[in-house]
């Protein structure tokens, strides 16, 4: 009997939590600054075996013996690393946001 009075309990607080306008908040943040980078990373990531596959853009020179190819598949591991970065220091706000989730249920 009490496992079904803390679950119900348990689903109450999080409809609760869910229809906070600082919730919302939260993820439509983490949304727009996700979606967006998620696509491009996709695009960026499969343009190098779409055109590698599929066209010779790629096998000219760039400098010396070093194709465009090489340079591009560097820059992905460039891009990895600036995502990751851009990431950690956005999500010091995503855990501002989330604090004022948490105090706000708090206070409730």
């Amino acid at each position: 009997m009490e496992a079904k009075k803390f679950n119900n309990q348990t689903e109450s607080d999080y409809s609760a939590i869910a229809q906070s306008a600082s919730f919302k908040t939260l993820l439509s943040e983490k949304k727009k600054f996700i979606v967006p980078l998620t696509i491009f990373f996709f695009c960026f990531y499969f343009t190098l075996p779409i055109l590698t596959s599929y066209s010779t853009i790629l096998n000219t020179k760039f400098i010396g013996n070093i194709t465009w190819a090489w340079v591009f598949a560097f820059m992905q591991f460039v891009m990895t690393w600036g995502l990751c970065m851009l990431y950690s220091k956005k999500a010091a706000k995503f855990d501002e946001l989330t604090n004022q989730v948490v105090q706000e249920r708090g206070t409730r």
